[in-house]
């Protein structure tokens, strides 16, 4: 559920922007990369918009190089077995159809910033992590700073106040069941 800056409030969202296909149905975009999300119109005036906070207490990547997957799932480190953090998200209203010849629909959605991968994420995949926030100031430029202050704060995570907090075949959180 992102927060996003509407008098500070929570909102359930959808996850993933949908992206329209001829002949098919919509395809849920949930990451947005940085490199993409200033020259993408896609992307471009959600991000000059429309920022949100996405809290989490944890995130997952797949090892895709085992048959079948193992899920690694991070966290930050902190007095707290898993703190919360926020992933720097980004959110529009949507109106169309989310299932092939669907009716068209009106829904929120949201998708999250990714970067490169810090050192240990890199272990497991190797091509993007989310851009993670974890301080009352990094929230409030997000939410309410210029672009340029904005994108300041894509960045990788510092790998040594992370680490892996749950790993197997299962795609489930334990903490969270």
């Amino acid at each position: 559920m992102p927060w996003v800056d509407r008098a500070d409030e929570m909102a359930l969202m959808s996850w993933g922007f949908p992206l329209l296909q001829a002949g098919k149905a919509p395809r849920r975009v949930t990451n947005v990369r940085d490199d993409k999300i200033l020259t993408s119109s896609f992307w471009r005036p959600s991000f000059e918009q429309r920022r949100c906070l996405v809290p989490a207490t944890s995130f997952c990547e797949p090892n895709g190089d085992v048959k079948p997957a193992t899920w690694h799932w991070f966290a930050i480190k902190g007095d707290d077995p898993r703190p919360l953090f926020a992933f720097a998200g980004v959110w529009r209203r949507y109106k169309g159809p989310i299932k092939k010849d669907g009716p068209s629909i009106e829904l929120e959605v949201y998708s999250f910033l990714t970067t490169t991968p810090n050192p240990l994420v890199e272990t497991i995949n190797h091509e993007r992590m989310p851009v993670l926030l974890t301080t009352e100031d990094e929230f409030a430029t997000w939410l309410n700073g210029a672009p340029t202050e904005a994108m300041s704060l894509a960045r990788q995570y510092p790998p040594d106040c992370m680490h892996i907090v749950q790993e197997g075949f299962e795609k489930e959180d334990r903490l969270a069941a």
